[in-house]
């Protein structure tokens, strides 16, 4: 019943709109939020926020190279701590039935959307009670930025307390998405602050029209957004969590382009001349990541005993059926700075029950967390969780399949007393390592707030990211995550499962949309022919 509701709603959508070119992308799963600085759910936040924001600087559309964005020019001081932006003149913010902008976008609003993240105090800080800026905190920006100073209405001054090698690149990313000051001021006087996170206003190539709840967002075209205006007039997001209800839409024409099909889906969908796939390597990484300050996965040989334990190439065969390479490292092999001398666990169940016994671990319960949906890094969790648990349970240690709703999976994943080791991923935001080593496994992501699940904090590993990020020479950088990636192998603070190859079908009728190595869906290019 459900999903005909979505179906319905979709078309109804559509059907209001017959007068206008109306685009509709089948989404995955419902959004957590609008506001693009506290949510790291990949694609899920990207595909429903990215259509209303800009970033001082953009990623190039299909590429991981920089270019201006709503800072049309920038300067680096000799020494890499001083980052003075040029901004955009002329750019106009969104309005809605609450909010009637008065003035362009300027410094005010970049100094606000970043100080908000970054100022414990600061009164838009916890704007909604327990949220957290899990990006912020876990690229230590709050530590990086000395200072944020307006010079005058189109010009900001970015001191930091030490270079920053991707800083251009980090601060393209969801993220550092500017928000309204005034925005912020005229809801702060209603006293419906909520509404910066449930209608959402920007300056990007789409405004935000309305959201039903786990069934359709809808966003219109910004006639004045002040680069090149979207070519359709109506964005739909019809949300629809099953891969093959997606397909089944496609199919029938209800939408246009839908992202992560099932694996066994593909070669149907390349066999059907209605139908186009766009398909790429994925910059991305699936994994299980250990509670490694709970005993005994405290100890590196359990973790290594456990990994041992489990056969990868069988879950990369029957999860992704192949469109996958095992990973052996936390970073995909099409990321610089890969290091393919890291030799992968055996898989050897013996060799592992050997090594539980010598760490004096028996009789062994724990929890395996299942997402409770599809990421380009992982198509179906709950199989690979079986997966594991027979594999595991082949060892004497018995496993339970937990999971939960998926904003409440990401939240309680988070907590520091986590039972269980959990599912999750990564795809690239920026093509820089330190996206995903910093981010994910560093000891500054690893207290609360911080996107690190295994909680794993190694000082040697965390170093080498440190003096990766002062150092501009890539070949030095490179030296340096490449002995970053020994360490993480000794300690295994995770099960690495594998690297997807990432596909998007679409509507034979689509054309150009432009597929992201970062795993973003953009809409602003795309055309439908009548």
């Amino acid at each position: 019943m459900k999903t005909l509701l979505i179906m319905a709603s979709a078309l109804a959508i559509t059907a209001a709109a017959a007068d206008a070119k109306t685009f509709v992308y089948c989404s995955e799963a419902s959004p957590e939020g609008f506001d693009p600085a506290p949510y790291t759910a990949g694609g899920t936040f990207d595909a429903s926020a990215h259509p209303v924001f800009n970033r001082l600087t953009e990623f190039k559309k299909g590429t991981t190279e920089i270019e201006p964005g709503l800072a049309e020019s920038w300067d680096v001081s000799a020494d890499g701590t001083e980052y003075t932006f040029h901004l955009r003149k002329g750019v106009k913010w969104h309005s809605n039935e609450k909010f009637t902008p008065s003035r362009d976008f300027n410094a005010d609003d970049v100094i606000f959307s970043y100080e908000r993240q970054g100022k414990a105090d600061h009164p838009w800080h916890q704007y909604i009670p327990g949220i957290t800026y899990e990006y912020y905190t876990s690229m230590a920006m709050p530590e990086l930025i000395k200072s944020i100073e307006k010079i005058d209405d189109y010009t900001v001054k970015f001191t930091l307390n030490q270079p920053e090698a991707p800083f251009l690149a980090n601060i393209a990313m969801p993220f550092a998405s500017i928000v309204s000051k005034e925005y912020a001021d005229t809801l702060e006087a209603a006293g419906t602050r909520e509404d910066m996170n449930n209608m959402p206003v920007g300056t990007g190539p789409f405004k935000f029209v309305a959201y039903q709840k786990d069934a359709v967002i809808r966003y219109a075209r910004n006639a004045e957004y002040w680069g090149t205006a979207p070519i359709i007039d109506d964005l739909v997001f019809a949300i629809t969590p099953d891969a093959a209800v997606r397909l089944q839409k496609l199919k029938a024409g209800e939408c246009h382009l839908m992202p992560y099909p099932a694996p066994a889906d593909i070669e149907t969908i390349k066999a059907d001349p209605a139908l186009k796939l766009d398909e790429q390597a994925g910059l991305n990484v699936g994994y299980l990541a250990y509670n490694t300050t709970v005993a005994p996965f405290d100890n590196p040989q359990v973790r290594k005993a456990l990994n041992m334990a489990i056969n990868q190439n069988a879950i990369v065969e029957a999860v992704f059926q192949g469109a996958a390479l095992p990973a052996k490292n936390p970073i995909p092999p099409t990321m610089w700075s890969y290091n393919d001398a890291v030799q992968g666990d055996a898989y050897d169940p013996e060799a592992a029950k050997k090594m539980l016994e010598e760490a004096g671990v028996t009789d062994l319960s724990m929890k395996i967390w299942a997402m409770p949906v599809q990421r380009p890094y992982m198509p179906n969790a709950r199989r690979t969780a079986e997966l594991m648990q027979e594999d595991l349970g082949k060892i004497g240690v018995k496993v339970e399949i937990v999971s939960y709703e998926w904003g409440e999976y990401l939240q309680k994943s988070m907590e520091p007393g986590r039972d269980g080791a959990v599912i999750l991923g990564w795809t690239g935001d920026n093509g820089d390592p330190d996206n995903f080593l910093s981010v994910l496994l560093s000891c500054d992501s690893a207290g609360e707030g911080g996107a690190n699940r295994a909680f794993w904090c190694n000082e040697a590993f965390s170093k080498l990211l440190k003096d990766a990020k002062v150092t501009a020479d890539p070949a030095a950088r490179t030296k340096l995550y490449e002995e970053a990636q020994v360490i993480f192998k000794d300690q295994a603070p995770w099960f690495t499962i594998a690297h997807s190859t990432q596909y998007v079908p679409m509507s034979a009728k689509v054309s150009g949309f432009q597929m992201s190595p970062l795993g973003d869906f953009t809409f602003e290019t795309v055309d439908i022919a009548e």
